[in-house]
């Protein structure tokens, strides 16, 4: 017989998941209205019932579900009101200009100089002032309701070692209205699953994988919601194939590099990007030089010996954001060697404009595992034999680690991330990845230094009693 707990428990379910689906609905309509009503003060066919405004709100809703897809939805209560509010942004900004261009090759009967008026041009900028408006407040607004109706879910870790506790809880901490850890154990105690039966949420951080196996299948029976860090083979499981062969289900992945069509089409793709956007980006080049020279008369570029595709080794260009004749190592968190036009240059990403070089000569791709130092390389290879896995694609300006990731992400995490691109590559995925590169230069963490601080103990691991 069913618990009555349980049903009430499923209850709730189905009613949180109907009041966000049409706090979803309400949002999308709002923001295709604000465009709608702002637009239709310049294009009168707007506003009444036409072939005009049909055209116009299908391609808005279907364009806002493409940036949604890459950016980010709606998603309250798994994700901080900011990154929403900014992944909302984004996807609505390059909605409101593709729909704007659309509106403006329909209006044929005035002349196309015309079309692009400086009043046009106004009440597209208040659509998307009223759009980000209607954003922030359903966020914020979306967010708090969420966290009252629902609590922090109660929350164990189970790992290792108190280091990989101190990993684990630094991510977690970021999330105290979702979840509230009370307790951490060892995964070898012997009624591991009797002590985390009480847990709504069970966080498997860095557990062998026969453990990991069974706290799965027991969360899996309980209905518990599970977190754990992949391995090589999760990922290769992730992106394998279900065949039926006969009658016999089978997982199949092929394990295999970029087709002959695939290398083709990503070059095309670097270059059809790298020349604009170095003609583009020209301006800002020349500014950034002038400022590293002011600053201190040294050289403006800096150049290091990095690896890429089949452990091939080149010299990567970036603009200067050191001080001269310092040791080249990872940047710390109130790093004294970055120069005062450095810290700006690597906030916004400019000093790796030079890069654009590197992409037009074929020693990177646009889109790719990020070139490592080869002393670097080499100290990884031998903890993650794994990492030489990164070197099956070319290096590139921005890929997966870049946009998930943050500057500070863990080698193995960044591993993760690359093997998860370069076994599930797609040139869509590479467009997906560049769009989403946007939005990484404005997330305020994304630079973020290494912070030796920023492993505080919050709950302490006791290793599990020896018989």
């Amino acid at each position: 017989m069913i618990n009555s707990g349980v049903l009430m428990k499923e209850k709730e379910r189905r009613w949180d998941s109907f009041l966000w689906v049409f706090m979803k609905i309400i949002l999308y309509l709002s923001l295709m209205g604000a465009f709608v009503i702002c637009m239709g003060k310049d294009s009168h066919s707007l506003t009444t019932l036409s072939r005009t405004l049909g055209i116009i709100v299908i391609t808005f809703f279907v364009v806002e579900m493409l940036f949604l897809s890459i950016y980010g939805k709606y998603d309250i209560g798994r994700r901080k009101s900011k990154p929403i509010i900014t992944s909302l942004a984004l996807a609505t900004f390059f909605t409101d200009a593709v729909t704007y261009i659309e509106l403006m090759i329909m209006r044929t009967n005035q002349p196309s100089i015309y079309a692009f008026r400086l009043r046009s041009i106004s009440w597209l900028l208040l659509a998307f002032t009223m759009q980000v408006l209607l954003i922030t407040i359903f966020t914020y607004l979306g967010n708090e309701l969420f966290f009252i109706v629902n609590k922090p879910e109660k929350t164990c870790i189970v790992t290792s070692s108190q280091k990989k506790l101190d990993a684990v809880m630094r991510v977690i901490s970021k999330y105290k209205k979702q979840y509230q850890p009370e307790a951490v154990f060892d995964y070898r105690e012997k009624n591991i699953l009797d002590l985390i039966k009480d847990y709504q949420t069970i966080f498997v951080y860095e557990v062998p994988i026969k453990k990991r196996t069974e706290i799965v299948r027991f969360c899996y029976r309980e209905k518990k919601d599970i977190y754990y860090n992949p391995e090589l083979h999760d990922i290769v499981e992730v992106n394998a194939e279900y065949y039926l062969l006969d009658d016999v289900s089978m997982l199949n992945a092929r394990v295999k590099g970029l087709t002959l069509e695939q290398r083709f089409m990503k070059r095309a793709l670097d270059l059809l990007i790298a020349v604009p956007a170095a003609v583009v980006s020209l301006a800002f080049g020349i500014a950034a030089a002038i400022a590293i020279k002011c600053n201190d008369g040294g050289p403006v570029f800096f150049k290091q010996k990095r690896a890429t595709l089949n452990g091939k080794v080149f010299e990567v260009y970036k603009f200067r954001t050191m001080k001269q004749n310092v040791e080249n190592k990872s940047v710390q968190k109130g790093d004294d060697r970055i120069t005062k036009p450095g810290k700006f240059l690597r906030k916004t990403r400019i000093d790796e404009i030079p890069q654009l070089i590197n992409i037009i000569k074929g020693d990177m791709s646009f889109v790719g595992p990020r070139p490592e130092m080869l002393e670097n390389v080499k100290a990884y290879t031998e903890k993650l034999p794994e990492f030489e896995y990164r070197l099956r694609v070319k290096a590139g300006l921005t890929g997966y680690a870049q946009v998930s990731g943050k500057y500070n992400t863990t080698p193995k995490d960044k591993l993760v991330m690359d093997i998860m691109y370069i076994e599930n590559y797609s040139i869509l995925k590479d467009i997906q990845l560049i769009f989403q590169t946007v939005g990484v230069i404005l997330k305020p963490d994304s630079t973020e230094a290494f912070d030796s601080e920023i492993n505080k103990k919050q709950l302490t691991f006791k290793p599990a009693k020896e018989d």
